[in-house]
């Protein structure tokens, strides 16, 4: 699970973008237009994903219901009106937890119906075998009738360190715009998800509701009171009310406690059957409070309190107006989203009646009530798909080595030239120089350069001195240190006549030997002084030399 995207540096693979191509409903292409974003969809599949219902190829709700989550792909399904075994004849209320878990687990995979006997033949990946969807979270909370379930390409993993990674409901005292108690008759499920760290720089957590049905004045309170108290939960308990503190105004009941707000790249991504249209129910609904909380100033549901967003999601294969409806006249089920965090790409309504033959998708192909009837063979709900593109990871500095001097290289100026290999994705360099290999207290440090090569001012070095360096390669995501530092090297011994690194007796002779006219140690001058004369003044300077030595 990640944590902290903090100076560590973190490799990244390369990807590429699936091709534009991928979305043209037209043709029957119903992809992302880009492979990294994060597809959301949320639909009430009516009674259908139950113990009791027949799981065989055919012309009915399961088949319907396999072929068409495997045509979108989602990443994350949100799923309604599920383990409602009322409609089959067989008496049977509600699945329990885990039956409806396996249950779940067959309209993914396939397998023996431990239920109703024989094998699944009809199943996500059998339409499509690339699918996986290893993650099924199904919530407590029921009405009797129903409950919620979030499935998952990716893992669920605690993110704010209450150690759960998935909340079957939530409650929380009264405060502020909250009536408090909790989300309504069939809770809220949460799932904390971790996105692979190679493609995104955040996680993510989603949520799935199915909020009270009915016009009754009780049901329009009640659905009003869930989304005074899901915008409340999700602003104060993952967002801090604008704090770094999970829950500051403790309201809300958690145990263990949650010991951080959600990072600025994960994003909250909620929705699901709300019941009610908030464009035409003449009040602000559960999908307002959800994304704009009180509508007063930076209260809203979003990571920096502005307000979220809930989509506007239409049938791009249908120019009338009920474009937008989801289930009869209108629209009531929706996505609602961060978008300080999450940016969104498209949203749109899939129902497979628009459309000519050739907008189905492959995996309907074969449905055999006909493809143009899938769609309301299903649900009396149409499901609504968004994809976001979420933040991608940072991109510390490329490897790089020092070069030169090279390390333990000895006799060197005391105005060197430092140099070092370029790194990739590096906006500047830091070096560092120091006589102690902790860099506890530099001698001297030079930021901001730009090329790969700097010299060290004069007067920070001294004769005989070992100094060590080291480089750092710098962009606004990180930095990365030379692989190969720190480097050591020394100055000058003047009086090293055979620049052996040594200052002894041979040093002595052989500068009589060169000053006398014999052989010479390979690149030395008995002109100690440098003064383009050989006499007297450079055996008195080199004599001077020999006794300070590097005192």
């Amino acid at each position: 699970m990640r944590s902290v995207h903090a100076s560590a540096p973190i490799w990244v693979t390369c990807f590429c973008s699936a091709a534009s191509a991928q979305w043209n409903p037209a043709i029957g292409q119903w992809g992302r237009a880009d492979a990294r974003d994060i597809r959301i969809m949320t639909w009430n599949v009516q009674d259908a994903i139950c113990s009791t219902n027949p799981k065989v190829e055919g012309a009915n709700d399961w088949t319907a219901i396999a072929r068409i989550i495997a045509a979108l792909k989602p990443d994350v399904l949100l799923l309604q009106e599920c383990g409602d075994n009322s409609g089959n004849g067989t008496g049977a209320g509600v699945d329990s937890i885990s039956t409806l878990s396996n249950v779940t687990r067959l309209l993914i995979d396939g397998g023996t119906d431990q239920t109703r006997g024989g094998s699944v033949t009809s199943y996500i990946r059998k339409y499509d075998p690339t699918l996986s969807y290893p993650h099924v979270w199904v919530g407590a909370q029921n009405d009797g009738f129903n409950r919620n379930i979030v499935v998952s390409k990716f893992p669920f993993a605690d993110l704010n360190g209450d150690t759960k990674a998935t909340y079957d409901s939530f409650a929380n005292v009264a405060d502020l715009y909250a009536p408090g108690g909790g989300p309504g008759i069939r809770g809220w499920i949460v799932a904390e998800i971790n996105l692979p760290d190679a493609l995104y720089r955040g996680n993510l957590v989603t949520g799935c509701s199915h909020l009270r049905s009915g016009g009754a004045s009780s049901d329009l309170a009640e659905r009003l009171a869930a989304g005074q108290n899901i915008a409340y939960f999700i602003d104060y308990f993952y967002n801090g009310g604008g704090t770094a503190t999970p829950d500051p105004r403790s309201k809300i009941a958690d145990f263990p406690q949650a010991t951080s707000i959600l990072d600025p790249w994960t994003p909250m991504i909620w929705g699901g059957d709300l019941n009610e249209d908030e464009n035409t129910n003449g009040r602000d609904g559960p999908a307002a409070w959800f994304t704009r909380a009180a509508n007063g100033s930076l209260d809203g549901t979003d990571r920096d309190r502005s307000n979220s967003t809930f989509d506007d999601a239409r049938d791009p294969l249908n120019s009338s107006a009920s474009n937008r409806n989801t289930q009869g006249s209108g629209k009531l089920d929706y996505i609602c989203y961060q978008d300080s965090i999450a940016s969104l790409r498209r949203s749109f309504i899939y129902w497979s009646a628009s459309g000519a033959p050739n907008s189905y998708p492959p995996e309907l192909i074969g449905y055999s009530a006909s493809p143009a009837v899938a769609s309301g063979n299903a649900s009396d709900h149409k499901p609504v798909i968004a994809d976001f593109i979420l933040a991608a990871p940072p991109v510390p500095p490329g490897p790089f080595a020092l070069v030169g001097p090279s390390n333990n290289s000895i006799n060197q100026s005391l105005v060197p030239t430092l140099s070092w290999s370029a790194s990739t994705g590096a906006t500047t360099y830091t070096v560092i120089l120091d006589d102690a290999p902790d860099f506890s207290t530099p001698l001297w440090t030079q930021t901001g350069l730009v090329s790969n090569a700097v010299d060290v001012p004069a007067n920070i070095l001294s004769p005989c001195g070992t100094y060590y360096w080291q480089v750092a390669a710098i962009n606004p995501d990180g930095q990365t240190l030379a692989s190969n530092s720190p480097f050591l090297f020394t100055t000058f011994i003047p009086a090293d006549f055979n620049n052996d690194g040594f200052l002894d007796g041979f040093d002595y002779d052989e500068f009589v030997s060169c000053f006398e006219g014999d052989t010479c140690p390979p690149g030395a001058s008995a002109d100690f002084n440098n003064d383009g004369f050989l006499d007297g003044f450079d055996y008195d300077d080199f004599v001077t030399a020999f006794e300070q030595g590097c005192n």
